[in-house]
Formats: structure tokens, sequence, C-alpha cells
């Protein structure tokens, strides 16, 4: 039976090309609403009236919207059928996106963001799923890359598109781009995806209510804490502990509840598949360093060296073009049959090297130019990293398993990412008073060199018309604001070769994966 349902959705011509393109473009909607909204904010803080910690909701609500129905969007496309809740997707993200752009306060702008982020939860993983399904077997290596193009590519495109959006025009066209795309995708959805015969069966009965309120209740917490703990203190905050202890029973009660109930919202018996167990630890470390690296440079390069969001999405720009040259390479070494593993390992290790290569440039004045190559290797290792995952992940599934499995390793990409951002934000904010008050100590007063440093200083000053005192008032500050950018730099120095470490102590784990030992690439097996 799964033979003929997969054989009934591979497509051919034109109209493979269409759904390619329909699927990538809902993909790419999804994952560049993660990331365009950052360079506005300010602008959104001061036409609502809110605060920063209020603004930082439009964010957070996006997430934990997007990460309760991921897990999900499987059993929904059985529900309604996968074209039908496909298409509605579409339609509450555009009908969200316009709504966001009209909103008149700050908690109605929230409000619609997690609403957004429900219906965009379901693009990704289930635009995979399309994709993968419309190839024919030999094909599907080429079919992950062509998805992964949306994947890496999008959060990059985020930052660029919203600068040039806010600084040309106003900050809710960021989401009004989104609505002649969502009218596009949903016709194209109507007219040419095709839901395959185990997703049109109905479960009505006896529907999981409790499972989708532990799932709800679970990693709605979770991601709540990862996303406002920095900003909270952490666990000095009741808020916090309240939802990490909700995270902690809801997790356990909904794993119980999955195992025990014959209609589970959420098939937990697809992870005895060894290779997806494997592909959603990797897809968890992949979303740590492709979402961290995404958050740590323009931060950096804004916070450290002044950059507009323009300037600093723009950098990111020729790494993605590097990945989407590499997608189809590594999509033609797997179906010539090079191991999985050995392609992640390598991936992990220029990442290092990208990692690496960031910590050694790191400066209070780096210029441009330092940045090319280095990100260069970070679209090489992302490339390497990606398909390669995915195609474990999923390589040994049959049927709908391929949805579920899509939607764990897309669930895990998406709170490797949240992980990876809250522990990249807490060890800043650790690291700055540890290391600016490392410099603070070796500045003696007395010191020949400090004293020459702040009356060259005051004297600058003083040409400008300054008295005396103001003068040297002003030197001091300015001497501490250097010692202040120095110790943030010395903080991303570490991230930098942290995270580099954290990708290189998992090569060697991945090594002992064992893989396929037939020549031909897991994919074009395991569709079978």
């Amino acid at each position: 039976m799964n033979n003929l349902t997969q054989d009934s959705l591979v497509e051919y011509g034109s109209r493979r090309v269409i759904i390619t393109v329909t699927a990538i473009l809902c993909a790419l909607l999804e994952i560049v609403d993660t990331t365009i909204v950052n360079v506005a904010l300010n602008d959104m803080r001061g036409n609502l009236g809110a605060t920063l910690p209020e603004v930082g909701w439009v964010i957070t609500a996006y997430a934990i919207g997007n990460v309760i129905i991921v897990p999900m969007t499987s059993w929904l496309s059985q529900q309604f059928g996968r074209r039908n809740y496909y298409a509605a997707s579409v339609i509450m993200f555009t009908v969200c996106s316009f709504l966001c752009g009209n909103a008149n306060g700050i908690w109605e702008l929230v409000a619609f963001r997690f609403l957004q982020g429900v219906g965009g939860g379901a693009l990704l993983v289930t635009s995979q799923t399309i994709i993968t399904e419309s190839y024919p077997i030999e094909k599907r290596s080429m079919a992950q890359a062509i998805y992964g193009l949306g994947v890496i590519i999008g959060p990059t495109l985020g930052p660029p598109l919203g600068g040039y959006i806010v600084d040309n025009f106003s900050w809710p066209y960021i989401f009004y781009i989104n609505i002649p795309i969502g009218i596009i995708a949903t016709l194209l959805t109507l007219q040419f995806v095709r839901s395959p015969k185990y997703a049109e069966k109905k479960l009505m009965n006896e529907i999981d209510w409790l499972g989708i309120g532990l799932l709800a209740l679970t990693v709605g917490s979770l991601q709540y804490v990862l996303e406002r703990g920095q900003e909270d203190d952490w666990f000095n905050s009741s808020t916090i502990i309240i939802c990490t202890i909700l995270a902690i029973f809801g997790g356990f009660f909904f794993i119980w509840r999955e195992l025990t109930y014959k209609n589970p919202i959420v098939d937990l018996r697809v992870l005895k598949n060894g290779n997806l167990r494997i592909g959603t630890i990797l897809s968890f470390i992949l979303g740590f360093g492709l979402y961290g690296s995404t958050f740590i440079l323009p931060l950096y390069t804004q916070s450290v060296l002044g950059w507009t969001a323009l300037q600093s999405g723009a950098l990111m720009i020729p790494a993605a073009l590097t990945t989407a040259f590499m997608m189809p390479l590594i999509g033609k070494l797997l179906q010539k049959g090079v191991p999985q593993q050995y392609l992640v390992a390598a991936g992990m290790a220029v990442f290092f090297i990208y990692s690496f290569w960031g910590y050694k440039i790191v400066t209070p004045d780096t210029g441009k130019d330092a940045f090319f190559w280095m990100l260069i290797a970070r679209g090489i290792g992302l490339g390497l990293l990606f398909i390669p995952i995915t195609a474990l992940s999923l390589s040994t599934l049959k049927g709908q398993e391929i949805g579920q499995g899509a939607a764990f390793t897309g669930m895990m990409r998406q709170l490797g990412g949240s992980f990876g951002v809250a522990a990249i934000t807490t060890f800043l904010s650790h690291q700055n008073p540890v290391h600016r008050s490392d410099l603070v100590s070796h500045l003696d007063t007395n010191s020949l060199a400090v004293q020459q440093r702040v009356n060259a200083l005051q004297h600058a000053y003083m040409s400008k018309g300054m008295t005396f005192d103001v003068a040297l008032n002003a030197a001091y500050k300015a001497l501490d604001y250097t010692v202040t950018k120095q110790a943030a730099v010395l903080s991303y120095m570490d991230v930098f070769l942290y995270l580099g470490f954290m990708f290189l102590i998992c090569i060697p784990f991945v090594l002992l994966v064992r893989g396929n030992r037939r020549k031909k690439i897991d994919l074009s097996e395991a569709m079978h």
C-alpha cells in the first residue's frame, strides 16, 4: 500500500516544478518571518508605545506558536487532508500577516504574531514532505537539496530584507510583503498539491485532546523559558520557575499519554527508528549552530562595530549563496553513495574552522573584508550538514512516517535554535562583567601609559572647546567605553571558540553512526 501511495505522489515535468516552487515559497515565508522582525523592533516600540520587554514578545509569540504546531502537522494532515491543511495554513499565515501590519497596540500585534506562528509552523514541515514525495525515489536527495535552500537561506534573507523595508518604507510592510506571495501560494496549492490516500483517512473519533493540551503546555512553556529566561533573570523569576516545572511535568505526562493512547496526536513510536533518533539529535545541533551563528554575527557587527541592520544582513549573503551552490553538489554525492555520516562529519569540521576563524579575527574594529572567507566557510559547512542530516533522518521511514519524521527533525531544529540563542545570550551577559573586571584590574591610574592615554584624550576634548574639568571627565568616560567595548569583544571571541568546540567534539560520535551498507543512498531505499 505504501508503494502505491508513494508512486501516486510522484510528479513530472512542469507540474513538479510548480509544486516545488510553491513549497519553497511557503517554507521561505515561514523562515524569513522568524528573523525579519528583529531589525524593526525599535520602530515598533516607538510606534506602538511599548517597552523593550513588551516588544520582545513579538518574536517570542511567533516562536511559541511555531513550535507548538510543528509536532502536530502530520496528525492534522491526516485529519483534514494534506492539501486542505496546507492551504488553510497558508491562508491563516497570510491573513495574520495583514492583521499584524494593522495592529494598533503591542498586545494586539503579539496575539496576531502567535496566530501567524501557528499558521507558519505547518508550512516548513509539510513543504519538506511535499517536495520529498513529489520526486522519484532516485532523485529524492536532490529534492532535499532544493528544500534545504529555503531553510538555510531564509534566516539570512530576513535581516537585510527587513532592514531595507524599514529604511525605505515602514515596519508594517515587513508583514504586508507576505500577502501577495501568500495569495499566489494558496492558489497554486489548491490547484496542484495532492493529498496522499493515507492522509485522507479521518480519525475524528477519540481525538487526543489531552495530548494536544499537554503538547501545547510543554513546548509552549519550554519555548517561553528559552526566549525570556535571560531577560527575566532566569530562576530569580517566579514565572520562569513555574514554566520550567510545567515544561518538565507536561513533557513527562505527554510522553506517557502518547505511548499509551491508541490515536496519539504525535506518534512517538516512530522514534524507534534508529536513524531518525540520530537525525533528531543532529538536527538539534544543526539548529544550535545555524540560528546561533545567524544571531551572534549581526549582534556583534551592530553593537560593537556600529553597522546598520542592512549592512549586517548583507554581510551574510555570500555565505547563503555558497550554501545554495553547495546543495546540488551534496545531493549528487549522496546519490553516488557517499555515506551521510562522512559528509556530516566534514560539515562539522568546516563549521569548527569557521568558528575558530571568527575567534581569531574578531576585534573592536574588524573590517568588512575580513569576514568574507570566514563566512564562505560557514556556507560550505551548513551545506555539508543540512541535506545529509535530513537524508539520514528520513532514510528508513515509509508512508506517513516520513511526515512524522520531518516534524520531529523540524521541531528539534527549531528548539536547537532557541537553545542556541538562549545559551549565547546568557553566556554573553555572564562573560561581559568577568572580562571587564579583568581588564579594569590591569588599569592602574598611576601607570604612565594610562596617564598618557587620559592626557591625550583630555587635550583632544579641550581642543573642541571643553573646560579642563569637563574634558578630564570625558576622557575617563571614553577610557571606560573602550574597556567595555574590549570586554564585549572578548565575550564574542569566547562564543565563537566554544561554538566551534561543540561541533568538533561531535565529529567522533557522528563517525561511529552505522550507515547503510548498500551503495545507494538512504532516501532511495527508504521510501519503499
